[in-house]
């Protein structure tokens, strides 16, 4: 992960709106959201109740057919409105793939 966020925000984002099904390691409770926008280093997921900052969680990201899965950390969290997440970097090359994948085809679409 990078050391801070200014270091994350050099990555492109880019709206990709996704299901998101979000574990929080500890508790162990599942919550379900959307994601808002999407980089290679994390997420912004849309939901009411969030989970708390630094959280460790996992996260599933499913389009169409097709789920990337990786572990992460909440890095901002805002009830009513959502939580960011950052990746565990460097991401298994498979669930790299997927990533680059779906920002490589919406990278085209809003280009």
């Amino acid at each position: 992960m990078p050391e801070n966020s200014s270091e994350r925000r050099l990555l492109p984002r880019f709206a990709l709106v996704l299901t998101a099904e979000i574990t929080e390691i500890a508790s162990g409770s599942r919550l379900r959201g959307r994601t808002s926008d999407v980089s290679r280093s994390g997420c912004y997921i849309d939901m009411l109740s969030p989970i708390p900052t630094g959280s460790t969680i996992s996260i599933k990201l499913i389009h169409e057919q097709e789920v990337f899965e990786a572990a992460g950390k909440v890095v901002y969290s805002s009830a009513g409105l959502g939580m960011g997440i950052a990746f565990d970097l460097p991401l298994p090359p498979s669930q790299s793939i997927i990533l680059s994948r779906w920002l490589a085809e919406v990278s085209a679409i809003q280009s």
